[in-house]
Order: C-alpha cells, then sequence, then structure tokens
C-alpha cells in the first residue's frame, strides 16, 4: 500500500468501523458518535472551574475499556473519546475565563487578562467569538502539523536510530521533562526516578519478583490506571478539598452573571486577528511537539509575542481582542502537536497525552512508536490505518468546533455554576467507581487512594507530578529498549555509549540537568 491508500484507509475506518447506526448507504460509527460526545463533554468540563480535560479523561478511561472490552475493535472509540475532551477542554476553558474572571483551564488563564475586561464592557459574546475564532485556527493548524510530520518524524527515527540510541533517546526525554516541569530542578528528578521506581514493581522479564516485599498483588504488579489516576485526578481532589476548608469564600456560591453582550465577529475584525493567530498558533505547535512543556507555557509564550506585535488603542491586558486570540490560538495549538511525541516516539508530550498512550496499552492493537509509521507496500500495517484514522477523527472533533464550538461556548455562560463543594464528592465517587470497575478488586481502590495522597503530599512539598507519570509510563519502554540493545551488543556494559548519536544523546541529558541545576542555583543579580 502507498502512502495515500493508508490514508484513505485510514479515513475509511474511522467512519465505518464499529458502525453503531446503518441507515441504508449511511454508516454512523461508534468513533464518531464517541469523539462529538467526547468535544461536547469537554467543552463542558473546560468550561467549569476545578475540572479539565485530563480530569475527564481519567474518569471516563476506564469506564470506556469496561463498555467496549479490550479487543482491537474499541480502541478508535476510546481513542475518539478522549481525543475529543481534549480538544474540547481546551476551547471550553476560555468561557469562565471570559465571562466570570475564572479560568477554566490553568491556560486559560492568560485570557481572562483581556477577555474579562471585554466582558466587563459589554463585550463578553465577541470575547468569546474571538476565542473561538483563535482556538480552531489554532487547532486545525496544529492538526495539519501532525498528519505532515508525525509520520516524516517516525520514519526518520526508525531509519536513524538503533536500540542504543532509542534508549538514549528516552532518558533524553525524561531528563528534559524533569528540569522543565515545575519550579525546582532537583523536585523534578526526585519525582521522575521515584516514577521508574514505582514502576520497577512487579515481576520482570526474568520472571523473578521485584520489589514485591512477598505479596502477590505487588509482584503481579500495580495497575497502571489506579496509579495515574490517584496521582493526577484524587491527589488534586484532596487539594482542593482542604483549600475549601481552609477558606469560606471557596463554599460561597457566586450568582453575579454578566450579560454576554455584543457577539458579532466581522471580517476586518478577524482578518487583524490573524497575525497574532499564526505566530501564537506556531508558537503553541511547536511548545506541543516537545515533552513536557504543556498549554500554560505556551500560552504564555504566545500573549508575550502578541504584546510585542500589538500597536492599538486599547493596551494588552485591559480588553484588547488581540490578547485573547494571541493566547487561545497557542494553547489550542499544542493538542495536536503533543501527540506528535506520544505516536511517533512513544513518549508522552502531556498529561492528555499520557491518557492516549494507556488507552493505547490497555486495550492493545496499537504500540505508540516509530514502527507505528512503517509504510510497508506488501503488507497491510494495521497500525499505520489506526494512526490516520485517529487522524480522521481529529479533523472530525475540528469541524465539531468550526460549526457549533461558537454556539455552544455561549450556551454553557449560563449553566457552569457548580459549587465545589457539590462537584468534587460526585467527582471522588466518579473516580472510585471507575477505577473498581477497570480492576473488579478492592484493592485497585486502596492503591488508588495510596497514591491519590501521595499526589496530594507531592503537590503540598513543590514536587512536581507530571515527570513522575511520565516516568512511569516511560518505564516499561525504557527496560525493553535497554535489555533489547544489551543483548545486541553482546553483552557489553558500556553499549549506551556504543555510537556517536547515543553519546550525544547521553551528554545533552547530562547537559540539560546540570545547566538547570546552575541556573536555578545562581542568585538573582
Amino acid at each position: 500500500m502507498g502512502v495515500f491508500d493508508y490514508i484513505f484507509a485510514g479515513i475509511v475506518e474511522a467512519f465505518t468501523a464499529n458502525p453503531a447506526l446503518m441507515l441504508g448507504p449511511l454508516v454512523l460509527s461508534w468513533p464518531v458518535i464517541l469523539v462529538a460526545l467526547g468535544f461536547f463533554m469537554g467543552v463542558l468540563i473546560g468550561a467549569t472551574p476545578g475540572l479539565s480535560g485530563p480530569f475527564v479523561m481519567a474518569l471516563a478511561l476506564p469506564i470506556l475499556i469496561s463498555i467496549f472490552g479490550f479487543t482491537p475493535d474499541a480502541l478508535l472509540p476510546v481513542l475518539g473519546f478522549l481525543v475529543g475532551v481534549m480538544k474540547g477542554a481546551t476551547v471550553g476553558g476560555a468561557v469562565p475565563a471570559i465571562l466570570f474572571n475564572t479560568p477554566g483551564t490553568p491556560d486559560a488563564f492568560m485570557t481572562t487578562l483581556d477577555g474579562h475586561p471585554m466582558a466587563m464592557k459589554g463585550q463578553g459574546g465577541k470575547a468569546l467569538r474571538v476565542a473561538h475564532f483563535a482556538s480552531v485556527s489554532g487547532d486545525t493548524f496544529s492538526d495539519i502539523v501532525l498528519f505532515v510530520c508525525a509520520p516524516f518524524l517516525a520514519i526518520s527515527i526508525e531509519a536513524f536510530l538503533g536500540l542504543p540510541e532509542k534508549a538514549a533517546l528516552m532518558i533524553l526525554s525524561l531528563s528534559f521533562v524533569a528540569v522543565v516541569v515545575g519550579k525546582d530542578t532537583w523536585k523534578g528528578l526526585l519525582a521522575a526516578c521515584f516514577g521508574l521506581f514505582v514502576a520497577a514493581i512487579a515481576t520482570g522479564t526474568d520472571t523473578y519478583p521485584r520489589l514485591s516485599l512477598g505479596s502477590d498483588v505487588l509482584a503481579g504488579g500495580l495497575p497502571t490506571i489506579a496509579v495515574v489516576i490517584g496521582i493526577l485526578v484524587v491527589g488534586e481532589i484532596f487539594v482542593s478539598l482542604q483549600e475549601m476548608w481552609l477558606s469560606k469564600r471557596a463554599l460561597q456560591k457566586t450568582v453575579v452573571q454578566p450579560d454576554p453582550g455584543e457577539s458579532s465577529l466581522s471580517f476586518e475584525e478577524r482578518r487583524k486577528l490573524l497575525p497574532f493567530i499564526g505566530v501564537s498558533m506556531t508558537i503553541g505547535t511547536v511548545v506541543g511537539a516537545l515533552p513536557g512543556i504543556g498549554t500554560t507555557l505556551a500560552a504564555a509564550m504566545g500573549y508575550t509575542a502578541g504584546i510585542k506585535m500589538y500597536r492599538g488603542e486599547v493596551p494588552f491586558g485591559q480588553g484588547a481582542p488581540e490578547g485573547i486570540a494571541a493566547t487561545e490560538a497557542a494553547n489550542s495549538a499544542v493538542s495536536g502537536a503533543n501527540l506528535i511525541p506520544a505516536l511517533s516516539l512513544g513518549i508522552p508530550g502531556n498529561v492528555a497525552a499520557v491518557f492516549i498512550i494507556l488507552a493505547a496499552d490497555t486495550i492493545g492493537g496499537f504500540n505508540p512508536g516509530p514502527a507505528v509509521f512503517r509504510f510497508t507496500p506488501d503488507e497491510v500495517n494495521t497500525e499505520l490505518v489506526v494512526a490516520f484514522a485517529l487522524f480522521t477523527l481529529m479533523v472530525v472533533a475540528n469541524l465539531l468546533n468550526w460549526t457549533t464550538g461558537a454556539w455552544f461556548m455561549r450556551l454553557l455562560g449560563g449553566l457552569i455554576r457548580v459549587p465545589k463543594q457539590i462537584l468534587l464528592p460526585i467527582v471522588l465517587l466518579l473516580t472510585i467507581t471507575s477505577v473498581y470497575i477497570e480492576g473488579s478488586a478492592m484493592s485497585d481502590v486502596y492503591i488508588l487512594l495510596g497514591f491519590g495522597l501521595l499526589g496530594y503530599l507531592m503537590r503540598l512539598s513543590g514536587v512536581p507530578i507530571l515527570p513522575f507519570v511520565i516516568a512511569y509510563i516511560l518505564a516499561g519502554p525504557l527496560e525493553t529498549a535497554i535489555r533489547n540493545a544489551f543483548q545486541a551488543s553482546g553483552s557489553d556494559p558500556w553499549f549506551l555509549f556504543s555510537t556517536p548519536t547515543s553519546v550525544v544523546f547521553l551528554a545533552l541529558s547530562a547537559a540539560i540537568v546540570l545547566s538547570a541545576g546552575y541556573l536555578r542555583s545562581t542568585p538573582p543579580k
């Protein structure tokens, strides 16, 4: 099969695989239905302060797998829902940021700077239109880059990187994530090392239990979903409950709701926004393709670039539509690009990508990495078909966003006032239920709560959780790559330094860690 044959097969797979409804020649597939459900739920969740896209992805993953099973047929429906949530949550986060000066997601914080002043001037509807226009533009650009670059990058890696180089590349990625995420380099490294340690608890390929303390539960390995959801979701719930307990203001229900007002956006106004959107979506795409940085930094960088470009009457920070456009284009462009390292290298770029990889690993039939994008002319590479089907579902989510996103955002302005004291216990109960459904064992619930407490303590002590999660996810592929490289080298103890490329990767890892430590320890002048 050629390149275009694979693309066409992926499109057909997305629209016809796993049919839910057939009306003559018209087929409505479960993947398309679930990407739509995921998108609308993502917008709703993104618009609800205190929740986020990864929050819903964590809750939905075990439930979806329980419904659709562990067969390869379940892959596209589950991935479609996760992709829909990821995209919807990004655009939905702008709604409370503009109307209530409360960002629905952390990356929407910069949107409050110009969005809420516009709302206070009676231009809330226009601000929502600007946010939507910038968001879908950035998201579309990012998806196009994903279509083009992910296969190219994977083919290049497969052609030029051997086993030692791949192991060294994963070490480089882990070092980068540990250093970049969080405020303290050494706490990031500590989190990454702890993630590798926890992942080592199980029976290895040599069949001997490791770190099991004689427990059959530990010898079988910790349930990945319980560990990841515990750290990411339950830990965050515990922190929010503590904040509510410490502050009576958290119990107060805000009832002030400004009228969104004017909502039209003329062609001339859109044209003026395009330069800001163009620069910010480029920044967001580049940032998204790098592991571990995420949407918040992309939004800040896009906003900063917008300030330097701006020459208008209203200053940035006082209600300039260009400020909203710069922020929303940057954070939305991350969503597609962060799948580039996830699908082509098997390295999750942020929390949303973590759940994409978790779904693929749990269900089977798709192993993120360079081999996915192998164009085999003589036989069908089913993983490549799934990859292009996933890209197609991302386009479907984009089309939904273009056609209905603005209307849905405006509708949500009156529906998102849910008090935290009601919301958090419901979310905690749903989290516990979803994990129990996945494993059908109370031990999974105990592990979930245990790692939730660990995530809570990590947040209190300033230890970033993302390096832990990514190290935990990467530990298995890293161990496999190191073992295979060691065997292929004939048990050479210096196998990781056997090629110039792997030496360069390891040298870069050391340089990143050492230089970051030096810079952070240097007192400001």
